[in-house]
């Protein structure tokens, strides 16, 4: 029944692009609007992000199945709630036959030339992101000693990190005062430089790499999903952001298995990777800058 569940879940994981998409339709074919729109969807993620430990260890005091109810009923007011009150926001819609192949998207993404360098990128990035998802509560443990309320903690202050940048700082502040390439470059290294501080396994710097790590998590998805539309056909723009969830995915698909080897070698080896891995894409926007 585990399985079931999550394989249902994951044929719906197309909700957060389509979200993504409604609030590329209505921005208006404004910059600012559509970065603003882009940070809100990326702020409510941070705040769940907060609030779902904290919510999710109170309600299983109840029982350990009472939070996955809670959640089921949630998604299903969210559902209906859509159908009956959401307007449709895409009325120039692409009505081309439906393609079943999940592959040709990736495929056309890479033969895409004006993306193919930001698909690259944010395929780099992701790598490392789900490097630290997948072992850090382990490395938490291992290095601190750390049990799952301080764990949880730490997830909450790198949620309150993405909240506070995609709510209050992406456009008062990064977009204000640097270009969306010099942005690349600066969160590229940012979790480039929080990996390699987390890796050393001294407290002090792992703290400083949390701001680090969450504040590039919360500005990185915002640049890159913008400059994949400005580049974008415009009726193809669903598709070029389903695209860039799509690598998140893959990424989550194959990097679990490295990582936990490598974790098994050094518990510090998953994090010195991913910021390796960070700096190719780091080398490739410098590159592109000259």
């Amino acid at each position: 029944m585990l399985f079931i569940g999550r394989i249902i879940d994951g044929l719906a994981a197309g909700n957060f692009t389509t979200a993504q998409s409604y609030l590329v339709d209505i921005s208006k074919n404004d910059e600012k609007e559509r970065v603003k729109n882009l940070g809100i969807i990326g702020a409510t993620f941070g705040i769940g992000f907060v609030l779902g430990p904290m919510v999710g260890g109170i309600l299983s005091t109840v029982s350990h199945a009472f939070p996955f109810y809670c959640a089921g009923a949630m998604a299903l007011v969210n559902g209906v709630s859509a159908f009956l009150f959401l307007e449709e926001s895409n009325l120039d819609r692409n009505t081309q036959s439906l393609r079943y192949n999940p592959i040709a998207p990736i495929l056309r993404a890479f033969k895409a030339s004006p993306l193919r360098s930001l698909y690259i990128k944010w395929f780099l990035f992701s790598l490392a992101f789900v490097v630290v998802h997948t072992i850090f509560a382990l490395f938490a443990q291992k290095a601190f000693g750390f049990n799952a309320v301080q764990t949880g903690s730490i997830f909450t202050i790198v949620g309150v990190v993405i909240a506070m940048n995609q709510v209050l700082l992406l456009n008062k502040f990064w977009k204000k005062y640097f270009t969306d390439h010099q942005l690349e470059l600066i969160m590229l290294s940012f979790v480039a430089v929080g990996l390699t501080l987390a890796g050393t396994r001294e407290l002090a710097l792992f703290y400083i790499s949390l701001p680090l790590i969450g504040t590039s998590q919360a500005i990185y998805r915002v640049v890159v999903s913008n400059q994949a539309i400005l580049n974008a056909d415009p009726l193809m723009k669903g598709e070029v952001l389903g695209t860039i969830a799509s690598m998140m995915t893959v990424s989550m698909a194959i990097t679990p298995i490295a990582a936990g080897s490598l974790f098994e070698m050094n518990i510090s080896y998953p994090f010195f990777a991913g910021a390796l891995v960070v700096i190719v894409a780091i080398i490739m926007s410098y590159k592109k800058s000259t």
